[in-house]
């Protein structure tokens, strides 16, 4: 999927599945399982085996969900759970979203009267379309460490916690978070997790592009292996996600235009400001300062 850089630039379809459709009807596929571990793989930096999916009520989706986003929840061969979501539309409060996604999955995925130590492990990743906080890179890694207010050390845990947990660090036992700005990627890939937001990004695989679970894209995502009717429901969706870049753009120059209007309003009270700081210092009456600025006494009188 290739795509322009302006306002309500289309999406052009490519030889392969965008991703967020694959994850919707494809990637669920137990077969289909080494494209989704390849690219797991690539993002934890560590062999990724999926078990197998679940649901969950923090991935259930909604028919305002239906293009905006779609999440997927995978148990891996170690038990821990991982959460994928692709968000395509603009969301303010979105890193509240990722919190209140894990909590939910580690109060689930634990039975009533079982010990804190059946807790599972959870990742978080988050394959987001839109500008997302303030930052420069395009991949972001967030995870619990608590660290002392005087020393300035990292509380670690005691011998006998890494050999029951089987974990090295405190911050293995909280829930990792993983986000991807997919869309500010605008230039070569030059390691494996850059060829996986490349391909997220624009659909495309190059073809010398060698990281885990690219190969297996290749085979499995391709347009010609969908039926007509899919093919149709395919690009009813890229339809859709055209439509909400396209309100995400407006909604971001509308308030570009209202930000300069309100600057420039803020700029020429400034100015009448100071102009009736100068004058009242010359000690002009208030109703000649009221008749040159045209503000009312009582404004006068407060600034």
């Amino acid at each position: 999927m290739k795509k322009g850089n302006g306002k309500g630039d289309e999406l052009m379809a490519s030889n392969y599945i965008r991703f967020d459709w694959a994850m919707k009807r494809l990637l669920r596929n137990k077969a289909n399982f080494a494209v989704l571990e390849g690219f797991l793989t690539t993002l934890l930096n560590e062999k990724i085996v999926i078990q197998k999916l679940l649901e969950s009520e923090s991935n259930q989706e909604d028919e305002f969900d239906k293009y905006n986003r779609v999440d997927m929840l995978a148990e891996n061969s170690k038990g821990e759970l991982i959460l994928i979501e692709v968000q395509n539309n603009n969301e303010y409060a979105y890193f509240q979203r990722m919190l209140f996604g894990t909590s939910k999955l580690v109060t689930e995925y634990i039975n009533r009267g079982e010990g804190y130590d059946k807790v599972r492990k959870v990742y978080s990743v988050n394959i987001v379309y839109f500008s997302l906080g303030s930052g420069k890179d395009i991949v972001y890694h967030g995870k619990t460490e608590f660290r002392g207010i005087h020393q300035g050390d990292v509380l670690e845990l005691t011998p006998f916690q890494k050999q029951t947990f089987k974990v090295d660090s405190v911050s293995q036992l909280y829930p990792e978070y993983y986000i991807l700005k997919v869309n500010d990627f605008n230039q070569v890939a030059r390691s494996p997790l850059e060829e996986w937001i490349y391909y997220m990004n624009t659909g495309d695989i190059p073809d010398s592009a060698t990281a885990p679970g690219l190969d297996e894209a290749r085979q499995r995502l391709k347009l010609d292996k969908m039926t007509k009717e899919e093919l149709n429901a395919y690009y009813r969706h890229l339809d859709n996600i055209v439509i909400l870049r396209d309100n995400i753009y407006t909604e971001r120059a509308e308030g570009r235009a209202e930000g300069r209007a309100e600057g420039l309003m803020e700029g020429r009270m400034e100015e009448k400001r100071e102009m009736v700081h100068n004058m009242k210092s010359l000690n002009i009456p208030l109703d000649t300062i009221s008749q040159v600025t045209g503000l009312s006494i009582e404004e006068i009188k407060s600034l």
